[in-house]
């Protein structure tokens, strides 16, 4: 089935608008959680839905834009769709439905009225908008807006109950992410004085007149900005004291999306605005460091929840390595690479809000025999702790391979050496992996160093309480409603592994429209003057066969190289 490109104009504002509106909603229903939960849960499921639609549409069609207002770019606001910012639309709104299912699932079977229900669905429908946002922003300044939006649901997210910890934590982030966001100002800054446009096509159209100084400074602080947000070394010490405090519901969709927010904007500018790699060296030795310093972390602590924000921060090199190399296939690799990870990744802090829940704690100083009380849940862990730790035919082995694949058609020293790095943090993150395993879930409990464990603990609410293991009351068997959206993420990125010809399809011609002058040609001013209907797609009026606009995109990235 062909979708028509008139279905541009309105999936891709209704991305952003229809959980904004929800999110209204579900204030205004705030006395009724029932109906709280259901607006929530169709609004998520309707905008999984349109990206799987917009995908299919910005696949056929290449670009799909939309003039806000009717002023034309670049000097009204463009909401643009191309195949990265779908495909990252898609695997983001699958992780937020199956996020969503999961925390009102724990909320029916364990909650209490003392909860914050009536402010968490809101604000999660919030974070929703503003995640959304970042991915459709054509202008600079617009994706400064998303991110504005999302430190505002996170604060608020991350200090659900407001313990001790949890404010700590939320006020640390906070601090944080408005010193990344002054930086990005002072970016958003130098590039209009710079260039006088904030439009992203129409920068990268007018970037290559500016000086080779002024061009690195811009890009450099850049980097800065949205390293902090993707938590790349050393701009990450901030995250693994941020994400463990928060409910489990939180910290799995902040550790699998919000960070990938950061290297999705990386991406965006490093393609689109600063074509010509003059950063790569540095942003391939703090790739470098970020998996390095990460992993060794990550062997150093005793809770499963830092040590998975450990990984997480370790895997991010990963991403880097791929867009740094500045080819297709690395931007390609990176691209999967960060679809892998973001299912991976909350699938696993699930698993742990599962393992709270079952045995109390998330420390490796308490917890043992988890696979005789639970065969299940160890099955759970199991195969996304494999998946992290690159073992074949898993995503994270056919991600790695495709980074390090990319890396050695590179052939640099430099990037022999991200080689051999990368092998090294995926070994290490197996045995990391492994160690979890055999401790949490293999070994006596009555051998674990600490025997006790915190009361049992509701969704959002934290535990102020700690009982010894033989004293503690049984949970009860997991509910249906937490399991069956985390098995769904564990067979989405099991879907990823057998269908992983076709996906690397989409990312290979996801990285072709990046390298080219595809995006720039759709969005930017000249789109309008050369007489296409920038509401129905690059490519509306006749759509071409995917050879075709392979060859129209190779040809585009010679023109692009020679210009330069």
């Amino acid at each position: 089935m062909t979708l028509s490109p008139d279905l541009f104009p309105i999936l891709i504002p209704a991305m952003f608008l229809a959980p904004l509106l929800a999110a209204a909603l579900c204030l205004i229903v705030s006395r009724r959680s029932t109906l709280q939960n259901t607006i929530t849960l169709l609004t998520l499921t309707l905008t999984t839905v349109m990206a799987f639609g917009l995908l299919m549409l910005a696949d056929t069609y290449d670009v799909g834009v939309v003039q806000v207002g009717g002023w034309e770019s670049p000097f009204g606001i463009s909401l643009v769709v191309d195949r990265l910012s779908a495909f990252m639309l898609l695997v983001s709104q699958l992780v937020l439905l199956s996020v969503i299912i999961y925390a009102v699932g724990q909320g029916i079977r364990d909650g209490s009225k003392e909860q914050p229900v009536s402010i968490f669905l809101p604000t999660y429908l919030v974070l929703a908008a503003g995640l959304n946002n970042a991915f459709i922003a054509g202008d600079i300044f617009n994706l400064y807006v998303g991110f504005e939006i999302l430190l505002a649901a996170s604060y608020v997210l991350l200090t659900l109950g407001a313990s001790q910890s949890r404010v700590r934590a939320g006020v640390s982030y906070t601090v944080v992410s408005m010193v990344s966001s002054l930086i990005f100002l002072v970016a958003i800054a130098l590039t209009y004085a710079a260039v006088g446009t904030l439009n992203i096509a129409d920068i990268g159209m007018r970037m290559g007149d500016v000086g080779d100084g002024v061009r690195n400074a811009i890009f450099a602080v850049f980097l800065v900005a949205f390293g902090i947000k993707a938590a790349i070394f050393p701009l990450s010490s901030w995250l693994p004291d941020s994400y463990p405090t928060a409910p489990a519901p939180v910290t799995a969709v902040f550790a699998g999306l919000l960070t990938k927010v950061g290297v999705y904007a990386i991406i965006r500018v490093h393609s689109v605005v600063f074509p010509g790699g003059s950063m790569d060296a540095v942003l391939m030795v703090a790739s470098l460091l970020t998996m390095l310093v990460g992993i060794l972390g990550a062997i150093a602590q005793s809770d499963i929840k830092r040590i998975l924000s450990f990984t997480l921060v370790s895997h991010i090199g990963y991403m880097t390595f791929g867009v740094a190399l500045s080819s297709e296939l690395g931007l390609s690799a990176a691209i999967y690479y960060v679809a892998h990870h973001i299912l991976v990744q909350t699938s696993m802090f699930l698993i742990v809000g599962l393992i709270e829940r079952q045995a109390g704690s998330s420390s490796l100083r308490t917890l043992g025999s988890l696979a005789m009380a639970s065969p299940f849940l160890a099955v759970m862990f199991l195969v996304p702790a494999l998946n992290l730790g690159g073992i074949p035919p898993f995503t994270g082995f056919i991600g790695k391979l495709a980074v390090i694949r990319a890396g050695a058609q590179d052939g640099s020293v430099l990037a022999w050496t991200l080689i051999a790095g990368s092998v090294i943090t995926s070994l290490l993150t197996l045995y990391v992996m492994v160690r979890v395993w055999s401790k949490a879930f293999w070994r006596p409990s009555a051998d674990s160093p600490e025997g006790a464990v915190d009361a049992f603990p509701v969704s959002l609410l934290p535990a102020k309480d700690r009982v010894e293991q033989e004293e503690r009351e049984s949970p009860g068997r997991m509910p249906f409603t937490m399991v069956a959206p985390t098995v769904g993420l564990i067979g989405v990125s099991l879907v990823m592994t057998f269908a992983a010809g076709p996906l690397l399809d989409v990312t290979d011609r996801a990285a072709q429209s990046l390298r080219s002058t595809e995006y720039i040609d759709a969005v930017g001013p000249d789109a309008a003057e050369a007489g296409r209907d920038t509401t129905r797609g690059s490519n509306a009026v006749d759509a071409e066969r995917p050879a075709d606009r392979a060859a129209a995109g190779a040809a585009a990235e010679e023109s692009a190289e020679g210009g330069r």
